[in-house]
């Protein structure tokens, strides 16, 4: 088992910035960093694969980073970084929350979100990064454990911290004892998640539920936009798509449905008014192909045609039944 280091010792310092938003992007994947004096910042880290988990060591003076949308679009795995601060605290926001991790706790980011990492004076950070298929494997649900403090100085999150700083400097140099050692370091993670889990799951369902909310809003507020789709909605909300669609999922529907439901109510809402619109522009107006289906869609959810549905209200002048 191989160790990468890396070091700003030998960057001149106007490569230095440069120089360390790449290694942050190969340890990690890429981030936005900002430096309180790049010319002059100093940074070391050590990285181990030890089976399936990625250990480091980083050591840097005070630094933000951020996970941004432009960031996440074109990635194609899920991963989770576990942050375990050593010497000063770290300032973490994901998902509507913002927690302090002080030394003696840790934390889990999800790659797949936008979130801002931050640190005010110099650091040394264990951390670990592992893919969402093996973290499942072990733990249920990951992403419940996002955005929270957990606490690492007691317990089995004593255990699992001691084991993370121990394993990384006392790794062996063999691939099988490698790969059974991690698989026991990510079970300690496991463990420690699931024995503090459940003190704010209720924050968490609160969190959720807003950004439902939010996302319901906006689709409501555009049904006549032609451009309206679950990335637009996503964007305006500023969480990824495959988070808005756990969202929906979370209340037995989906996106796509949602959509098409209110487009129909709508719709159906304009049926009702005097003077109504023809069929044909009411259908095009929220976003139906063409009549056949959107009278099809509108029997399926009400029971009846629009045009059966119009004439029962006894509104409406030069409809196209």
């Amino acid at each position: 088992m191989t160790m990468t280091a890396h070091s700003t010792a030998m960057i001149a310092p106007a490569q230095r910035a440069g120089h360390w938003n790449t290694v942050i992007a190969e340890t990690y994947f890429p981030l936005q960093l900002t430096f309180r004096d790049a010319s002059t910042f100093e940074g070391q880290l050590e990285r181990r694969e030890i089976g399936p988990v990625s250990v480091s060591r980083l050591q840097t003076e005070a630094m933000q980073y951020e996970r941004r949308p432009r960031h996440i679009s074109g990635a194609s795995d899920e991963e989770y970084l576990i942050t375990i601060p050593r010497r000063s605290p770290v300032e973490f926001r994901q998902l509507g929350r913002d927690v302090r991790c002080d030394p003696g706790g840790f934390l889990l980011e999800r790659g797949d979100e936008p979130y801002k990492f931050s640190y005010g004076a110099t650091n040394d950070l264990c951390v670990l990064k592992v893919s969402k298929p093996v973290l499942c494997e072990k733990l249920r649900h990951p992403d419940r454990f996002c955005a929270k403090v957990f606490d690492g100085s007691t317990g089995v999150g004593g255990l699992f911290t001691m084991f993370a700083q121990q394993i990384y400097s006392q790794a062996p140099a063999d691939g099988k004892s490698a790969q059974v050692l991690g698989r026991q370091l990510i079970e300690l993670l496991a463990l420690s998640l699931d024995a503090q889990c459940d003190a704010d799951d209720g924050v968490r369902s609160s969190v959720r539920a807003a950004h439902l909310a939010r996302a319901e809003e906006m689709i409501r507020a555009n049904l006549s936009n032609p451009s309206l789709s679950p990335d637009l909605v996503a964007d305006a909300c500023g969480i990824s798509k495959r988070y808005l669609h756990e969202l929906f999922s979370g209340a037995n529907s989906t996106v796509s449905q949602y959509m098409r439901e209110q487009r129909l109510i709508a719709a159906r809402d304009m049926l009702e008014m005097p003077n109504a619109a023809p069929m044909a522009e009411i259908a095009y107006r929220f976003g139906f192909s063409d009549q056949a289906q959107f009278s099809r869609l509108f029997k399926a959810m009400f029971g009846q045609t629009p045009s059966g549905y119009r004439a029962r209200q006894g509104g409406g002048f030069g409809a196209i039944a």
